[in-house]
This record gives C-alpha cells, structure tokens and sequence, in this order.
C-alpha cells in the first residue's frame, strides 16, 4: 500500500489514460491472457457515455478505474452473458434511454488496496445513477475463489457461505459490503475466466431516488408540510359558526403553504349541546346528520385552500348502524373516507357504536398516507399493514379526556413511527365542554414523530404542540429520509423482520 499520498482524485477516462490502464488491467488479471481493453474500446466507451467511464489516481498515478454503459434492463433476460450485456463488446447496447447504469468493469491495482478506493468507484456510480434518475446498478461479479470448492458445493451455496462468513471471499464481501445484493448465479458468464468456472453473480443495487418517468404534469412531492389543529372545544351556536371556525383553521394551514391539514377525532362534538337533553344514544345520533353537510363543506375548502383535509373523525349512520368515521378530502376534489376499527368500551357502552371494516392506504400528491382513529393505533398490526402497502405518514386524530388516555394514545403512536420507519402525525381537542354529556373535559398535545436514527431527530419528535392549548403546529417532514433510513438506517425495522417464521396479512372481507 502507497504511505507518501499527496492527493487522490477522481477524474473521466480520457484516452491519454490508455497505455497506463492496459499495463494496469494486465496486472489485475494475470490468470487471464489478452483481457485488457482495447484503445478503440475505450474510445468507443468515451464517445458513447463519457460520464460512466472513470479512473481515480494517486499522486497522479492511476490508480484503478470503473467503466459503465446504461441498458434497457428489460431487454436482457436474467441469465444473460456478458458478451450480450455489451452487444458482443460493441457497446451498442447503451442506450440513453435505458433505465439501469450497468458495470462492465471495476478494478484497483494492488499496491493502492486498502485505501477504500474502490468504495469511492462505487459511490461515484451510485451518484451517477441517482443523478441521471436510473432505476439501478446492476453488475456479473466475478467469484474468482469459487474454483477452489467446486467439487464440494454449488456456486449458491458458496454465495451463502460467504455471506454467513463461513468462506472468505473478499470481493464478494466488498461488494455486499457496498449495499450490492446477490440477486442470481449467472452460468457460462465470462468466456475463458477458469478461476470462477465461468459463473458470476449478478450483483444489484436499488436507486431509492428512483421516479418513474410519467407524462402527466403533476409530481409526487417528497418534502411535506403537515398542519395539525389542535381544536379548542368550545359551545357553538349553530352549525355555521363551527364551520366558519374550521375554515379559520385551514385558511391558517393553507397561508403557511401546509400539503395536510389534520383535525382532531369529533371535533364536532359542540354540536350535540343542542341535544343535550336526550339520552347520549339518541345525541350522538342526531350529530350524526350533519355529517354529510360537514364533509361537503371541507371538500370545498380542500379546494379553495389548495390542501388536503384529514376531517378527524365524526359520527356516520350506514345501514341503521353507528359508526365513528373519517374523511380525506383532496385538493383534487375527490374524498375518501375511513373507519373507526376498534371503538373504545366507552364508545360501545354508550353510544352503541360499531367497529368499522376498513382498512387501507390512501394515494396523495404527497404518497401514500394511513389514517387511524384514536385507539386503532394501539393495535400495532393495523399500521404495519398499513406500512406494507407503502405508507410513509400515518395521521391519527384523537380524542383523550385524561392525561393517562392520552399517554396511550403518544406513546403508541411513537413506537408505530420507530416500528414502521414512517412518521406520525397526531392531532388532538382540548379544554372543556359544557352542556355535552360524556364530553366533558380534554387532554391533547398534538406532535410529529419520527423514526430514531441519525438524519432524525434523537428523541424522535420533530414538532410539538404545547399542552392543553389551542393552536396549530406546522412541521416539515422529507420521504427522502425514509428511504434511505430503510437501505442505510442503523437498524432495519422493516427489513429485518423474521418473515420465516411469523406473517401478518389482511382477512378478506366477509
């Protein structure tokens, strides 16, 4: 290894380069005679894909060098050679339109190993993906060790053990190391590469970054500015003034330019004041009919206010049977609506409320969002079924009168950000409600939490609201982040779950 380093830099292949990289492509591969590049190859490379062909040298020495070309992946089966991934080392088969950065080449001299050099060839190539917007990287990786087992095991089972460490293959280690993963053994890969008995491995990785190229004008946005209302319950006088109040709030959301407004569970509640002289049954019924009106009303301002609105929750008659429900009114003007799934002992005792029946993701401008009502997130499967149908924020309006039914409500839905590798966004009502039975008093602290690990915040919380006091709370939250928290995060939530011996699935419906 080099010990007197003055710099170290990475540069494009240029063909003033050549005679220094064939003397140095001869030496990386001694055991194989005529495998060096031609300079009409190289040339061909540069003129085709400059920005995918570079060296990196040290003290203006080369050093090593990666070459690349981009493929339509879709046209190559996966047992492919490498003779065809090159069009029979033509190089026609670049193409700029093609959706995967695929290595044909990557070496470092010895004298400059252990340098890390060759993790920067791979850095590069994974900024080079990112930058050009390509689905991935993907690469036949020698196994030049594996003729020294041959006789004894199959190339997967020699694949197994390096990665269990049991066999120590350091190319293959170094490039797992590299966020590559095994995805296949490609057979009769490489003409004439004895010390691999022609197999490889097919190497990939996954650009996170990754946008589907689409003709639409519209863009999925991935920096999200979330507006939770924490709604102070107070006597209304009709159904006008508690609207005007919701509309106050959305006008205040949408002037911070907010994506989400978030309202809290039966925010609404005031109402009933009117009926309060009525059996709680027979009240929470009849704020039931101004359901359809409210929705109306916040399907309208989603609109006018360019915003999507998470209604919280209200009570919704369907078929002769109360339920506590939910609506997404979109900026596009179409609404969604969700269900209550597990009602609290108190809701079923004295209102006779039914559980609900559904449970899914909702498609945004913004990704996929969760919706949960209170106490469904303190049932950690509902999110995770959630989280595996793609969703990136779960919003869980509630309603807690007291300060231990509110910490249930936080701390669950914390750990569901932890668990989920998504955020959590919470929106709560607070203060007293006079002349309403059963709603008498309110214990909220709206937040915004996220997973724990280094791009977030240590505690896990991005945003809180203060206690018992209305307000609305703005935070910013980045999906970007979660992607990488899933392939590059400490630990793995997601990932790493032990699907061999437990599996967690949505019942059909009866």
């Amino acid at each position: 290894m080099i010990k007197d380093i003055e710099n170290i830099e990475l540069q494009f292949l240029t063909l003033n380069d050549y005679q220094e990289l064939k003397r140095a492509m001869i030496e990386a591969y001694p055991n194989m005679p005529n495998s060096y590049w031609s300079e009409n190859h190289i040339k061909s490379l540069i003129k085709k894909f400059p920005e995918g062909q570079v060296v990196i040298k040290v003290n203006n020495q080369l050093a090593g060098c990666a070459l690349s070309i981009i493929v339509d992946y879709a046209k190559y089966d996966e047992d492919h050679t490498y003779s065809k991934i090159t069009g029979n080392y033509t190089f026609n088969t670049h193409t700029s339109e093609g959706d995967v950065l695929y290595g044909i080449e990557i070496f470092i001299k010895s004298e400059y190993r252990g340098l890390r050099l060759g993790r920067r060839l791979y850095d590069y190539r994974k900024e080079l993906c990112e930058r050009l917007n390509l689905r991935g990287i993907a690469f036949g990786g020698r196994i030049p060790n594996y003729h020294k087992y041959s006789d004894k095991i199959s190339p997967k089972e020699y694949i197994e053990q390096v990665k269990r460490k049991e066999i120590n293959d350091p190319v293959l280690n170094f490039q797992i190391s590299n966020d590559f993963h095994p995805s296949k053994v490609l057979k009769s890969y490489l003409e004439g590469d004895e010390a691999s008995n022609e197999f490889a491995v097919l190497l990939e990785w996954d650009n996170i970054y990754y946008q589907k190229h689409s003709k639409k004008a519209a863009t999925l946005k991935k920096n999200i500015r979330l507006g939770l209302i924490q709604w102070q319950m107070r006597p209304y006088n009709n159904f006008e003034e508690l609207m005007q109040q919701a509309e106050y709030f959305v006008d205040a959301v949408s002037g911070y330019r907010a994506d989400f407004a978030l309202f809290p569970e039966f925010f609404n509640a005031p109402l009933m004041a009117e009926n309060n002289h009525l059996p709680e049954s027979e009240a929470i019924r009849e704020l039931a009919k101004h359901t359809a009106d409210i929705v109306q009303k916040f399907s309208e301002l989603a609109i006018t206010y360019n915003i999507n609105i998470i209604t919280g929750s209200m009570p919704e008659m369907k078929d002769g049977f109360l339920y506590n429900c939910g609506y997404l009114c979109k900026r596009d003007g179409t609404t969604e609506s969700y269900e209550k799934l597990h009602v609290t002992p108190d809701e079923a005792k004295i209102w006779g409320m039914q559980g609900g029946n559904q449970l899914k993701t909702f498609d945004t401008d913004c990704g996929k969002i969760g919706i949960l009502i209170c106490y469904d997130v303190e049932f950690p499967e509902l999110s995770r079924l959630l989280a595996d149908d793609g969703m990136d924020i779960l919003f869980v309006p509630f309603l807690s009168d007291t300060q231990n039914g509110y910490s249930r409500v936080r701390h669950c839905a914390q750990s569901r950000a932890i668990e989920n590798e998504c955020y959590v966004a919470i929106a709560g009502s607070v203060g007293n409600l006079p002349n309403v039975h059963n709603m008498d008093i309110q214990f909220a602290q709206s937040m915004v939490f996220t997973p724990c690990d280094f791009s977030f915040p240590a505690n896990g919380i991005k945003a809180e609201a203060v206690t018992n006091t209305e307000m609305i709370l703005i935070a910013d939250v980045d999906i970007d982040l979660l992607r990488e928290l899933n392939q590059f995060g400490s630990v793995n939530n997601l990932r790493d779950r032990r699907k061999d011996i437990f599996n967690l699935k949505k019942m059909p419906k009866s």
